[in-house]
């Protein structure tokens, strides 16, 4: 038996025929070029198509597919909500695949937050854990919860959508549409908190992010060349990726907290740091109980996860 595993990104659509041990049989990678609504949605079907009739190994059926989406999947009706991708605000992606494919194959869809930390939990720096979290960093934040060996999902399928912790005061109308943490230190954050500083002027000295159009990587570059806007946009995340693992290890005391997504990345170099941050604030015994470490299988935890998430719901 093997499953296919389907992750899509805000810029490609990756997925994979996985054995049921987990190794790799086939592998394809789509671009998604800006596709939207019923084009998007196309685009995984075509994909599974692919997979299905080019996984070669005889006798070998497919059992299931895990679809990693980038937002929320509501698990009882089969729609979903995917900021980046234009018309999906509500849409049918379970009715979507399964009038294309073999109703014999079962269709389970789950966040991209969730599937991360499945993912780790089959191959990667979760795996024999009962208690941890995924926590992704990208142009967005989220984190998969893991809780006795399941993830936490929450009345409405939308736990883990951290980005909107409350860390600092007072409110700011920058938040409404991605939150206190995420405006602050996701990849997207980074620009715009660097930003803000240079509007500011309050700094002194020069720095080479100045009359410039720049990203995240280019913060971290020009950290190393100590440039004071990029120092004090480093170090107030630092200061909110600490606060955020203290909440975390308060409120779950999870056995391990993982980073991964884009931006750890270039800032796992500052686990430490960021630990030092969150024993200032966490719960003083569970605090000392928990290990912070990189993902193991970086830009693959969701579609490992995927492939996972169609195993477990196939047996």
């Amino acid at each position: 038996m093997s499953v296919i595993g389907i992750d899509l990104g805000g810029t490609k659509l990756s997925g994979a025929v996985f054995s049921e041990k987990g190794e790799i049989l086939l592998k394809q990678v789509y671009p998604l070029e800006k596709r939207k609504g019923k084009n998007a949605g196309a685009l995984v079907v075509k994909l599974i198509k692919y997979l299905i009739e080019n996984h070669s190994v005889k006798g070998d059926r497919i059992k299931a597919v895990g679809i990693c989406v980038p937002g929320i999947s509501y698990k009882s009706t089969g729609k979903v909500w995917a900021p980046n991708i234009p018309e999906w605000d509500d849409y049918p992606l379970l009715d979507e695949v399964e009038a294309h494919i073999d109703s014999k194959i079962n269709v389970e869809i789950d966040s991209d937050r969730a599937c991360y930390i499945l993912g780790e939990k089959w191959k990667g720096a979760a795996k024999g854990l009962k208690d941890a979290v995924f926590l992704a960093v990208g142009t967005g934040i989220g984190a998969g919860i893991m809780i006795d060996e399941k993830v936490l999902r929450g009345s409405h399928d939308i736990a883990g959508a951290i980005g909107w912790l409350a860390l600092n005061r007072p409110f700011r109308d920058e938040y409404v549409s991605v939150g206190c943490f995420e405006y602050n230190a996701s990849g997207e954050g980074l620009v715009k908190v660097a930003k803000d500083y240079l509007n500011d002027k309050s700094y002194t000295g020069v720095s080479i992010l100045e009359n410039i159009e720049f990203n995240a990587k280019d913060i971290f570059e020009a950290y190393k060349t100590e440039d004071v806007i990029a120092v004090k946009v480093i170090r107030n995340a630092i200061g909110y990726w600490g606060m955020t693992v203290a909440n975390l290890v308060s409120l779950f005391n999870p056995e391990k907290i993982i980073f991964g997504g884009g931006v750890f990345g270039p800032a796992l170099e500052f686990l430490d740091e960021i630990y030092a941050e969150a024993r200032k604030w966490a719960q003083p015994i569970s605090i000392n109980q928990v290990e912070l470490c990189g993902s193991e299988l970086g830009s693959d935890a969701g579609l490992i996860g995927a492939g996972y998430l169609a195993l477990t719901n196939s047996i």
